[in-house]
């Protein structure tokens, strides 16, 4: 019985082909909508959740003054001196490293080759910190940090604008007015949550940076890695006490500094961008009610349309209910063969988007199941009426309709 009313419904949709696409329409977009616009959101979270785990595991960042959106600099702000690092150096404890940093903008060039790059000043247990790997060479040492040695760690940015396929290792780059000897290569991580170039950088002993780029002994970030995530939250109020005392910041003042605990930042940001795709998806969701609307009016029309068919069925002997699955299965049907384009397309669009977006394609069956469910629901429920306002023709006014 079910089976003949797909058959009977399938036959219908072939006989008014034209008709039928233009009533899936409406279908097709609001499912390929919903899959599109979920897949991507999905997928830019987990870009930016990926992005914030490279900027290193278990991190503590501390900067001068008070929280501000994005990335902020600090310049405005009283600056950390060496004196607030080696206090926590000396007062943390259950950590990997605590790494002092400072950094400006300026032009690096080799022969005729130059790049607007961020030059940033450290120590070594800033690649320990960062967890940042090198694809060649090695990071400088603790002597040459001593020394204010003219040696430097490039970014894979750096090093394809310089050097091109030339080796990068133990050349000379001019920075600013500092010629440096390149002693390593960071492996390359990409785009940060933040839209820049993580490797189109410039990293060089803190000591040499303040001497003969900054002009200043300004430190405008420590950053701290812990042992463990577990370590994070006590660690975090050890770091604020020290900041407090060795800034000389008395009890119920605020502090002129921030402590951001990277992990929290990173779920902050991964909850904005799911409510963000929350949101996204339930508005593509309303054409869906959309074409549901569309398939109701269309199959008004074919109850107009065949009313004498109708009739003649009702007439032989055809039960009202028979009428009523006959026009309910052909509404169904017309859905989630709308459901079905709607998938493929959406999935289409999605993964085209993830290319031209550079983020994963992070497609979830549970969604595509849903789309698929709320099709046929949708089918269901608009239309129900117009089956059965064909399951309540009277077989004799039916048969007289022209």
């Amino acid at each position: 019985m079910l089976w003949d009313s797909v058959k009977l419904a399938l036959r219908t949709i072939r006989r008014n082909v034209l008709r039928s696409s233009l009533t899936l329409l409406g279908i097709v977009i609001g499912v390929a909508s919903v899959i599109a616009l979920v897949t991507l959101g999905q997928g830019t979270t987990n870009k930016v959740t990926a992005d914030l785990a490279r900027l290193g595991s278990n991190m503590l960042i501390a900067r001068p003054g008070t929280p501000t959106p994005g990335p902020p600099s600090g310049q405005d702000s009283r600056s950390f001196t060496a004196r607030d690092v080696e206090s926590l150096r000396s007062g943390l404890r259950n950590i990997k490293g605590v790494a002092p940093s400072a950094n400006k903008q300026g032009v690096a060039v080799n022969g005729t080759a130059s790049i607007d790059t961020t030059v940033t000043g450290t120590e070594p247990d800033y690649f320990n910190v960062q967890d940042w790997g090198f694809s060649a060479g090695g990071p400088f040492s603790e002597s040459d940090t001593r020394a204010g040695a003219a040696s430097c760690v490039i970014g894979e940015t750096v090093r394809h604008d310089l050097f091109g396929n030339a080796p990068a290792v133990d050349a000379s780059i001019r920075v600013a007015n500092v010629s440096c000897t390149v002693v390593g290569v960071l492996a390359a991580r990409g785009q940060s949550a933040f839209g820049t170039d993580q490797d189109s950088t410039i990293v060089m002993p803190l000591r040499t940076f303040q001497r003969r780029i900054a002009g200043s002994t300004r430190i405008s970030t420590i950053s701290v890695s812990t042992q463990q995530a577990a370590d994070l939250p006590t660690v975090q109020a050890v770091m604020e006490d020290i900041l407090r005392e060795t800034r000389h910041i008395r009890q119920g003042e605020e502090d002129d500094f921030t402590v951001r605990d990277m992990t929290q930042l990173a779920a902050t940001l991964t909850s904005t961008s799911t409510v963000m795709t929350g949101l996204l998806g339930a508005v593509a969701a309303v054409s869906l009610l959309v074409g549901g609307i569309g398939i109701m009016n269309i199959m008004l029309v074919s109850v107009a349309e065949r009313t004498r068919e109708i009739g003649i069925r009702l007439a032989i002997g055809a039960l009202a209910s028979q009428v009523l699955a006959q026009f309910l299965v052909e509404a169904v049907v017309l859905c989630l063969l709308g459901g079905i384009i709607g998938i493929l397309l959406g999935l289409g669009i999605a993964a085209t988007g993830a290319v031209l977006l550079d983020i994963p394609l992070a497609v979830q069956p549970t969604v595509i199941a849903l789309a698929f469910a709320f099709s046929g629901a949708i089918g269901l429920l608009f239309g129900f009426f117009p089956a059965r306002r064909a399951a309540n023709l009277d077989p004799i006014e039916a048969l007289r309709h022209e």
